[in-house]
């Protein structure tokens, strides 16, 4: 259990940070960078759900979502470390929360229409929202990957392939979950906002 008694320590005044481990590294090292970017994730997937809360089924998968990338950011901050270093077990994501998002992927995408362009990240409010947390994802796999070749060349730690695995799922769950928020039944939503190649030459 996590107590925050008090939130500035001065212990960051120049320059470094603490893993999970205790170790103390740069503020700009790429684990710190990579679990940075997860929780600058969690805070679109924050905004976007200011615009999805009347759509219980979403919200509550939005919620789950947020949870995970706690449990993500502390996996990351924990670095190759096994129980038995550590003095207890480390959070780590596991298989299930991955194939969790691709069943809820298939739920959303089941509603929609074949997709036969690329989209814009438009439309309602919640669809920008939820494009913005797909873009910010990307960013951190991106750097969770690079934090892979990095740890397979100085064996620092590693990523684990659950974890690899969730963030990749994740971008495509915010892109399933954009569309999906830009339907309506009735029709009247603003539906897809298509890319027109060249529309504007």
């Amino acid at each position: 259990m996590v107590t925050l008694n008090k939130i500035y320590t001065r212990t960051g005044d120049k320059g470094t940070t603490a893993l999970a481990t205790g170790e103390r590294v740069p503020k700009h090292e790429l684990r710190i960078e990579s679990y940075g970017t997860v929780d600058e994730t969690n805070a679109a997937v924050g905004l976007a759900r200011l615009h999805t809360g009347s759509d219980t089924r979403l919200d509550a998968m939005l919620a789950r979502i947020q949870n995970d990338l706690f449990d993500l950011g502390a996996d990351l901050a924990t670095p190759g470390k096994t129980a038995a270093e550590l003095g207890y077990e480390p959070l780590r994501i596991v298989e299930a929360q991955a194939t969790r998002l691709e069943a809820e992927i298939d739920e959303l995408n089941a509603l929609l229409e074949p997709l036969r362009s690329f989209v814009l990240p438009g439309g309602t409010s919640a669809a920008a929202a939820l494009h913005l947390a797909r873009t910010v994802s990307r960013r951190a796999e991106r750097l969770m990957t690079a934090l892979v070749e990095a740890d397979f060349i100085d064996s620092n730690g590693g990523v684990s392939d659950a974890a690899l695995k969730y963030i990749n799922r994740l971008s495509d769950f915010f892109f399933v979950a954009a569309r999906y928020v830009n339907w309506t039944p009735d029709g009247k939503g603003p539906g897809d906002v298509l890319w027109v190649p060249g529309a504007n030459r």
